[in-house]
């Protein structure tokens, strides 16, 4: 009776060994697996915006995004308003680059911490356009919409390209300088091309 008794114990000791020793290792294969999970989320690169910034980035941003807004509301405007082919294409352009650099913008003062707008407004923005100066555009049409659009542009680009090279020489976040470089680059060649529709309208 008393071996019977031992028997039944040690067997029952045995069970909860093994059972601990099978918890134990779904337990290290869950973690395993876990472990594999996240380490792939790890390989992903860093998101860009983690890098420093500066002062002068913020600014960038800040003013950039309703610059930007304002060069896409007078786009939209030549969809209905411009004559001229080429002015039609070059407002369609505009619109199709400064959009998703408004998105980018926008995330990066996300990112950071900071506010989407500048606390001193947007008065002193270089080339950014009145609330009348709009209302002619909008009230214009044909060729004379094309050639309005065409001087009001180039003063708003030369405005962004004055930021945009603010940015270069004072800017620390690196994606930021990187892209007040390409905003320099092609609003000088979209001046130009403008330039050029003006002479022969």
């Amino acid at each position: 009776m008393n071996r019977l008794i031992t028997l039944r114990r040690a067997l029952m000791t045995a069970s909860a060994a093994i059972a601990v020793l099978a918890l134990a290792a779904c337990g290290a294969k869950s973690d395993g697996m876990e472990g594999m999970d996240h380490g792939g989320g790890h390989e992903e690169p860093a998101p860009s915006t983690s890098a420093a910034f500066n002062s002068a980035d913020v600014m960038f941003a800040q003013m950039m995004i309703p610059h930007h807004r304002q060069a896409v509301e007078m786009a939209v405007l030549a969809e209905t308003r411009a004559q001229d082919p080429e002015v039609k294409a070059l407002a369609a352009a505009i619109k199709g680059a400064q959009d998703p650099e408004i998105a980018t913008l926008t995330g990066w003062l996300t990112a950071w911490g900071q506010p989407l707008e500048a606390p001193t407004g947007h008065g002193s923005m270089p080339g950014i356009l009145s609330a009348e100066d709009m209302e002619n555009l909008a009230a214009a049409s044909g060729t004379a919409f094309d050639r309005a659009f065409s001087e009001l542009m180039i003063a708003h680009h030369e405005g962004a390209i004055t930021m945009a090279e603010e940015e270069r020489a004072k800017g620390q976040n690196p994606d930021a300088v990187a892209l007040a470089g390409t905003i320099a680059t092609a609003q000088t060649a979209e001046i130009e091309q403008m330039r050029a529709i003006l002479a022969r309208l």
